[in-house]
């Protein structure tokens, strides 16, 4: 969106858009939607329950070699979101790539317990390291996603790769500021996360179950916590997540007192963002965080573990609390905006003044544009330096699909 408002001609690729699971400006009547072009979902996202990484990769560079074959004369420069693998395919083409990196996904693959899952694993990673630097230029989303690139792929760093940070924006038009006769009053505690485990939303149970204990059985009734976010009934953990946490409520015996309402709708998402006392972000060390931007615009104060991108959006004390990942630490936070419903319309207001100045899409878009003409200058004077890079990666990637296959075959008679 940034991109059309400056003036630039925009195409999106993707392997996969869903209409239900997606922005609403890429579907209807969107902004993006006439962009937004999806090729290659015919090809397998799991081999037999797995392998989600490799296929992924594969899945991506068959886009990429779309997008080359049908752009490459239109386009300037691709920016690739997320993912590194189209980042070779795109060089071929001798234009500019920008890559923007949420988070490394060698370091989203925790389990490594075996020898399969390790030489499963080593490819790819050596693969994403070596693509990812073939990029024209590097950026992150916080300045915590930068230290965890320089710690995540030591090669990089010491041919002295430094990504710029990017902070990612809202659309301020979304959200509405609560009403200016708004007084004081207890609104829902709210939660939206996707329903994943490593969000870990049980700690908004847990606290919930802390603040009983420390108020009075009448105020306690009137505190609801809501339990929103992305869910996709196609994704084994979502569904699994879900159903752990509605057991955790019940053992808690929380019923009354915490509703879950996954999939809201833009507008039912802003509703609840602007009726909320505060709204919890539990996830341990996450990458950026849009939610709590959001959150703080429509004048809900948020309270977030202390690490990850919430350091850098959330000021503590000021749009909110930022905590040690405890039930009590979040219990005592959230305590301060029941017995004191006026405490949400000052931290509110704070952060939604916070959230306009640094976290707009006017501030994205002049930094946007600034990387766009530097990638652009960069690749200019360092185009050639690639040619070596190519040669080993199109070795590794054949060693990541054939050599690595058929040792995991072997072991697995």
């Amino acid at each position: 969106m940034s991109a059309l408002q400056l003036g630039h001609e925009v195409a999106i690729y993707t392997t996969h858009h869903d209409s239900r699971h997606c922005f609403a400006e890429t579907t209807g009547d969107g902004m993006l939607a006439p962009l937004v072009h999806a090729h290659g979902d015919w090809l397998p996202r799991q081999l037999l329950g797995r392998c989600t990484a490799a296929c992924a990769t594969v899945r991506m560079a068959f886009l990429a070699i779309h997008v080359a074959i049908r752009e490459r004369r239109r386009a300037h420069v691709f920016i690739c979101d997320g993912v590194s693998a189209p980042v070779p395919v795109l060089r071929l083409t001798n234009l500019p790539v920008l890559f923007y990196c949420h988070f490394p996904d060698k370091l989203l693959c925790v389990e490594r317990s075996n020898i399969v899952k390790r030489l499963y694993r080593l490819p790819l990673d050596l693969c994403e390291e070596v693509f990812t630097g073939m990029s024209s230029t590097i950026a992150v989303n916080s300045r915590y996603t930068a230290g965890i690139f320089a710690q995540a792929f030591p090669l990089l760093r010491r041919l002295g790769w430094r990504p710029r940070v990017l902070y990612p924006p809202i659309d301020l038009n979304g959200f509405a500021a609560r009403p200016a006769e708004a007084r004081p009053r207890l609104g829902p505690i709210v939660s939206i996360n996707r329903f994943e485990r490593k969000k870990n939303v049980v700690l908004a149970v847990d606290a919930l179950a802390i603040v009983r204990g420390r108020c009075s059985a009448e105020l306690f009734s009137t505190v609801q916590l809501v339990i929103a976010g992305g869910y996709d009934p196609r994704v084994r953990e979502n569904i699994q997540y879900k159903e752990e946490l509605m057991a955790r409520v019940a053992e808690l015996s929380l019923g009354d007192n915490v509703q879950f309402r996954p999939n809201l709708s833009n507008a039912e998402r802003s509703q609840l963002l602007r009726e909320a006392s505060c709204v919890l972000y539990t996830p341990d060390r996450e990458h950026f965080g849009i939610v709590p931007l959001e959150a703080m615009y429509a004048g809900a104060p948020v309270v977030a573990v202390a690490s990850g991108g919430p350091l850098e959006t959330v000021l503590d004390g000021e749009t909110g609390f930022l905590c040690q990942q405890t039930p009590e630490d979040f219990a005592c936070a959230v305590l301060k905006f029941v017995r004191d419903p006026s405490l949400t319309l000052s931290m509110g207001a704070h952060g939604r003044a916070h959230v306009s100045k640094k976290f707009s899409l006017e501030a994205f878009g002049a930094a946007f544009q600034a990387l766009l003409l530097e990638t652009v200058d960069l690749h200019a004077v360092s185009s050639s330096r690639y040619i070596a890079p190519l040669v080993i990666a199109a070795a590794l990637l054949a060693l990541a699909f054939a050599v690595v296959p058929a040792v995991l075959s072997r072991l697995l008679r």
